[in-house]
């Protein structure tokens, strides 16, 4: 409240300094009200560098200060050419305005790609190398292994979150069903966690596409505009940009890289919680959730018995693996349930 107050009071003022002076010889009414616009265009121009971010800014400033710089050196070649003053001005004026102009343009699109920390080796002759920045999608962030991930120091890239990934976190987090606002709630405690991880470098971007309405589209196409990777564990967005060429990585196939290796003829625990579905089988599962298949466990359901893995089998969805039970008991009792089951079709 208190800033629009001196919003309003800075129109205001610059209109009572110009009903007051009259420059340029305007009447006083119309003088006021062209010193009330040129104040609002200052403040709305405020409001937009207010939200831009810190390296777009200062690539902006220095694309303008370049542009000065060529706009002098033109206007000092225009001036030493043109006899005529008249049109030495005019061209002057112009060539400042028009290479002003273009240096405050392109250095705002290309602010994101300056790195401070690379001007320390321009005096030590070492080139740096740059880690290629990751872009986080909705799904992701609210899956939250992400964070865990950051937080070990294996993505040494800037993290960017659009802003438009922003406003679907909001609109998820204010749904009306309460799976959906608890999920989006957690990905935005998860954003609010990963910014108090010390060394991160996340970052928030308002670069949008307004002609694509798809998230999943404009995520591609930021990834295309940045030369950035894309974080996700979204299945469909992953074969997207596969085939549109974008690198994704993807936080599932980092999981399941990282599941232990159990090779066939090797020997594990493994608590056995439910029956299979084939005749005397048992069903358990790894601390990281991959399903082991047991042959001759299912009377040892609600125990942990001693397996020997008899083959690995890796599928779309994760991995699973098929053993054999070599815990006594339960091999006797199979045992003598299979001979029961051979006497009985002998009998018939």
């Amino acid at each position: 409240m208190n800033r629009i107050l001196l919003r309003i009071l800075f129109v205001l003022l610059v209109a009572t300094v110009c009903y007051s002076l009259q420059p340029f010889a305007v009447p006083a009414l119309p003088v006021a009200l062209l010193g009330a616009i040129a104040a609002a265009l200052v403040l709305w121009t405020e409001h937009r560098l207010r939200s831009l971010p810190l390296r777009r800014l200062l690539g902006a400033v220095a694309g303008a200060l370049l542009g000065l710089v060529a706009a002098a050196l033109s206007a000092f070649v225009l001036h030493s050419a043109l006899a005529d003053a008249p049109t030495s001005s005019a061209l002057q004026i112009f060539v400042l305005l028009l290479f002003a102009y273009l240096g405050l343009l392109v250095g705002a699109s290309k602010g994101e790609l300056l790195n401070p920390a690379a001007l320390a080796h321009l005096f030590t002759g070492e080139k740096p190398q740059e880690a290629a920045a990751c872009i986080l999608d909705t799904s992701v962030i609210i899956d939250g292994r992400i964070a865990d991930v950051v937080g070990t120091g294996f993505l040494t890239g800037p993290l960017i979150v659009p802003e438009f990934v922003l406003h679907e976190l909001q609109s998820v987090a204010d749904s009306t069903d309460a799976s959906r606002r608890q999920r989006g709630r957690r990905g935005l405690d998860i954003l609010q966690q990963m910014q108090s991880i010390p060394g991160l470098d996340l970052q928030i971007t308002s670069d949008d596409f307004p002609t694509i309405r798809e998230v999943d589209l404009k995520l591609l196409e930021l990834a295309r505009k940045w030369n950035a990777h894309i974080v996700t564990n979204d299945f469909n967005l992953n074969k997207l940009a596969q085939l549109q060429h974008v690198r994704v990585l993807n936080v599932n196939d980092l999981a399941n890289a990282l599941r232990p290796v159990f090779l066939p003829g090797e020997k594990m625990q493994i608590h056995i919680l439910k029956e299979g579905k084939e005749y005397d089988q048992g069903v358990g599962y790894l601390d990281d959730g991959t399903m082991v298949v047991v042959d001759h466990a299912r009377r040892a359901i609600g125990r942990s018995v001693e397996i020997t893995v008899t083959s690995v089998l890796q599928t779309a969805s994760g991995k699973m693996i098929f053993g054999r039970c070599d815990d006594p008991a339960s091999r006797n009792e199979a045992g003598r349930n299979d001979a029961g089951r051979a006497e009985a079709q002998l009998t018939h």
